[in-house]
């Protein structure tokens, strides 16, 4: 439970990173931060498997690279049913959700070395 709270208040912290290195992405506050982050978890879950088997075919084809397509989708569904976080375009959907992708990846890498089970 405890390491669920600090992946979540980390990639709250790490969507504020985003919007402070990219200027296509918005975040007012940091609560916007955290539910913004809950809103992308929750997307992620729900809808992102739905859309990786609906898009299997585009997704071979395309060695892959279409799953930065879906992850831009869900970034941007987040911004467009939020108040306090903002995304201005699908470009800029892309740019913020690689940035955060790879923050997130950093994030479980820590998570991982810190609750390690011996």
């Amino acid at each position: 439970m405890i390491r669920l709270l600090l992946k979540w208040l980390l990639s709250a912290a790490a969507l504020l990173f985003v919007a402070y290195v990219y200027s296509g992405v918005v975040v007012q506050s940091f609560p916007s931060a955290l539910i913004a982050a809950f809103v992308i978890g929750l997307f992620n879950v729900v809808l992102r498997p739905i859309l990786v088997v609906l898009t299997l075919p585009v997704t071979i084809v395309t060695v892959g690279l279409f799953l930065f397509v879906i992850n831009a989708l869900m970034f941007w569904a987040a911004a467009s049913v939020l108040d306090g976080f903002q995304v201005t375009g699908f470009a800029a959907a892309l740019i913020g959700s690689l940035i955060y992708s790879l923050l997130g990846v950093v994030i479980e890498s820590a998570l991982g070395g810190l609750f390690a089970k011996q």
